[in-house]
């Protein structure tokens, strides 16, 4: 089967439009332009999956690669058989051509090995026909004792015969597939306590010191943590499977009769089980369900991080963000709509009662002064102190002013880093921190794309993952928020134009240095003077960079220049121009089909023109809810059983969701309390962002949890 048929049957998709998407992959295009601007091609299918099968075709290839090699090693040895040949071209996974090669690769000094440089490779094979022909082993050995060569007498040369055997089992690809499935279905994880201490008393693995369950019910997430448990010492961890079903396979292919041979074969099979084969199936399996629970946490990771991207920005809002602190204090930075940074201070509210009222005033007057309208509260250390000292001068200001709680993670990374040195130069790492956290609340996306994507702290474990997976995964999403809500021209970052379609990272720092230099662009057609962006990177980076006022007012939508003819011409068939509110009406009115060849466009791309055209310069983000701002704090000694508050959904894990309920502490919404229908996964419902209305089930003070409900809520 062709790539374009084993991927389009894997995805259920036309294996036509799967073959044009590897045909665009490989001429160079990316993701984004693909799946915006040549939905014609693949039927309109999203970035998501197409990445799925960018993703497929990838692996595919590195296989075909993988399965070439072996075949090209094993014909160098001379022993490329038409039946070895034939098993890799049916191989379909990796692990199955490895198990192929195995009795090919050259091996470190075996007991195997000992035995066959002694010359009782004959013997192993006499011992296999024997069972047949009801030979005496003793007998066969007599021939094969040499002292020269370490073999005293029968005894030895039978024990090499067997070693020999075990190891020529265990190679066996049949038998490794077929115990490997039964241990799969049969087999379980079990773990036990480890460390006896007082830490071990409290910690977080408690759960785990006497755990089992079945392998193919084990979840992602215990996965991760039993694989964490066992590194630190907690736990001891290990996959336990009845060897009578294994066991039995083996024998089923080896032993013969039953007679003097049988039991000595019937013994190396069980050797080869217990020392060779077990062991080496426990480690594929238990890297296979690590594997798996990356993968499915690694898209967890990008579900949670699509979602914190591509919250809605607060516009149009002169913005305090307060980096929190005790003993350095918590920094001040002021700024402005645009995100420039007009002031900054430092305050010491939990400095004692004078320093706090001293504090208070600054506050005041930074509020009053530039006439700022919201307040970012970072959520790491003080942060709680911080948003009820900031809620006790909000009382005594007069202006409406909210605040939110941001997560500051990555924040300090991105402060240090020569980026933020490059864009505040005159300020310190924790002034920089400061105004990360003021922008992040009013545009998060052009504010979190600065930090490395797994920095931003919404996952599990993702330091235990592969880490070139992860970046790689995390990069695709950042890339995909980037390019659906597009970029200003004139004023985007080079960290937030590195992220749009066909950009390098020089070509972006020549896009600053070029509007710099010639001051603002007034068109899209102004980015083919910028050195080194050539034909291709035009038509890849075009439709996804704004230029709001500009000479041409389609250069402020999504519409793509290739496609500027068929705009204009559209318009004027329904005589509107960009923006007009009736231009939807009008358009429903007409015969979109017929339109769409009259106008030399695919119907998908004409409908995607018309969506822009009646709203020039939107922003996606603009139709989701508005994050919760908080005029007032609770604190968690004030929560009741029962209480029903508004929160806002912070991460979203395999065993339900935290939220934030404005009182410093997240409380759990567990998968069970989520929704009175049934759910296999909390993103099912929820996603980072959400504004959710929770009632408190229970709080211990003590341990710091709050356990909280979505269910029962009138």
């Amino acid at each position: 089967m062709s790539y374009a048929a084993i991927i389009a049957k894997e995805f259920n998709v036309r294996e036509d439009y799967v073959a044009n998407i590897i045909a665009l992959l490989d001429e160079g295009n990316t993701i984004p332009f693909i799946a915006r601007y040549r939905k014609e091609m693949h039927g309109a299918m999203d970035d998501q999956l197409i990445r799925q099968i960018a993703d497929k075709l990838e692996y595919l290839r590195n296989l075909d690669a993988r399965r070439e090699e072996v075949r090209k090693l094993i014909e160098a040895q001379g022993n490329l058989s038409e039946e070895v040949s034939a098993a890799l071209d049916k191989a379909a996974t990796l692990a199955e051509i490895d198990d192929i090669y195995r009795p090919f690769r050259p091996k470190r000094k075996t007991r195997a090995s000992v035995a066959r440089e002694k010359g009782l490779e004959p013997l192993a094979q006499a011992l296999l026909l024997g069972q047949k022909l009801g030979k005496a082993p003793l007998e066969l050995a007599q021939a094969f004792i040499d002292a020269e060569k370490g073999v005293e007498d029968a005894e030895a040369a039978l024990q090499g015969a067997k070693d020999i055997i075990a190891e020529e089992v265990s190679d066996n690809a049949e038998v490794r597939k077929r115990v490997r499935n039964l241990v799969r279905i049969h087999g379980s994880i079990q773990s036990v306590r480890v460390k006896e201490d007082e830490e071990a008393e409290n910690s977080v693995y408690a759960t785990y010191y006497d755990f089992t369950q079945p392998v193919d019910k084990l979840q992602g997430h215990r996965v991760l943590a039993l694989n964490r448990g066992e590194k630190e010492g907690f736990l001891k961890v290990d996959l336990q499977a009845d060897p009578s079903r294994p066991l039995n396979v083996i024998r089923s292919l080896y032993v013969q009769g039953s007679n003097a041979c049988s039991v000595l074969v019937q013994e190396a099979c069980e050797d080869a089980y217990s020392r060779l084969i077990y062991p080496s199936i426990e480690r594929e399996i238990r890297a296979e369900l690590t594997e798996r629970a990356s993968e499915d946490a690694i898209k967890l990771f990008g579900v949670n991080l699509r979602q914190l991207l591509m919250a809605p920005p607060v516009k149009g809002k002169v913005a305090i963000g307060l980096d929190p602190g005790y003993r350095t204090g918590c920094k001040v930075a002021v700024v402005d709509q645009t995100g420039k940074v007009l002031d900054t201070a430092v305050i010491y509210p939990t400095h004692g009662e004078g320093q706090e009222k001293r504090s208070a005033q600054t506050l005041k007057d930074k509020i009053l002064k530039w006439g700022a309208d919201i307040i970012a509260i970072g959520n790491g250390t003080a942060s709680k102190e911080t948003e009820m000292f900031c809620v006790k001068v909000l009382r005594e200001v007069p202006r409406k002013v909210s605040y939110m709680v941001v997560s500051e993670a990555g924040a300090s990374v991105y402060s240090a880093s020569k980026l933020a040195a490059e864009e505040m130069p005159d300020f310190d790492l924790t002034l920089r921190s400061a105004v990360s956290i003021a922008r992040r609340l009013q545009d998060p996306l052009a504010e979190l794309v600065k930090i490395e994507p797994k920095a931003i702290g919404v996952g599990q474990y993702q330091h235990d993952m592969p880490q070139k997976k992860l970046e790689a995964a995390l990069d695709g999403v950042v890339e995909d928020c980037v390019n659906s809500v597009g970029a200003d021209l004139n004023t985007a970052s080079p960290a937030l134009l590195s992220h749009i379609s066909g950009l390098s990272s020089t070509v972006c720092k020549n896009i600053v240095a070029f509007r710099e230099e010639n001051g603002s662009f007034e068109s899209r057609a102004q980015l083919k003077k910028v050195p080194k962006l050539g034909p291709k990177a035009f038509e890849q980076c075009a439709g996804f960079l704004r230029v709001p006022g500009g000479k041409e007012p389609l250069d402020n939508t999504a519409v793509h220049p290739e496609s500027y003819k068929a705009a204009k011409a559209l318009l004027k068939h329904l005589s509107a121009v960009p923006g007009d509110p009736a231009l939807e009406e009008k358009a429903k009115a007409a015969d979109l089909s017929a339109l769409a060849k009259e106008l030399e466009v695919g119907e998908p791309t004409l409908r995607d023109i018309l969506k822009e055209l009646a709203k020039p310069g939107r922003d996606p983000r603009d139709e989701l809810p508005p994050p919760l701002l908080r005029e007032d704090v609770l604190d968690m000694k004030d929560l009741k059983e029962g209480m029903t508050l508004q929160g806002t959904v912070r991460n979203v894990i395999d065993f339900g969701a935290f939220v934030d309920i404005g009182v410093h502490q997240d409380g759990l919404v567990h998968v069970s309390q989520i929704s009175n229908k049934f759910i296999k996964h909390p993103s099912e419902i929820l996603k980072v962002g959400d504004v959710v209305t929770v009632k408190v089930l229970g709080v211990d003070l003590k341990k710091k949890r709050i356990s909280l409900t979505m269910k029962g809520i009138k």
